[in-house]
């Protein structure tokens, strides 16, 4: 069992920028950020697997950026210009063998006014 732990949630106003971090107890080949909104549907993000290929939801290009430190099994999500329409629990997750999530964090509050 895999477990992923996020952090650095928070409020913050439109325009401003947050960085989410997800420790992660394992090497996982595929990481990402997967967001819900309260009334929508499950969004994923960003994306990265293996040596560092990522991929972003049209919503989020330009300005979020995914990274991963694989030697400490850490993920990060870097957000710029945030929106009001960012505003989600955002949740970090996992896959063994590829992007198929096997494994996810408790998730972590992103609130833009």
């Amino acid at each position: 069992q895999v477990q992923l732990v996020e952090s650095g949630g928070g409020s913050v106003q439109a325009g401003g920028s947050l960085r989410l971090s997800c420790a992660a107890s394992a090497y996982l080949i595929c990481m990402g950020w997967v967001r819900q909104a309260p009334g929508k549907e499950r969004e994923e993000v960003a994306s990265i697997i293996g040596a560092g290929s990522t991929s972003y939801a049209d919503s989020v290009k330009g300005r979020f950026t995914i990274s991963k430190d694989n030697a400490k099994n850490i993920l990060y999500l870097e957000m710029n210009s945030l929106e009001p329409e960012d505003t989600a629990m955002y949740y970090c997750a996992g896959g063994v063998f590829s992007c198929v999530y096997s494994y996810w964090g408790q998730g972590t509050q992103v609130t833009v006014s």
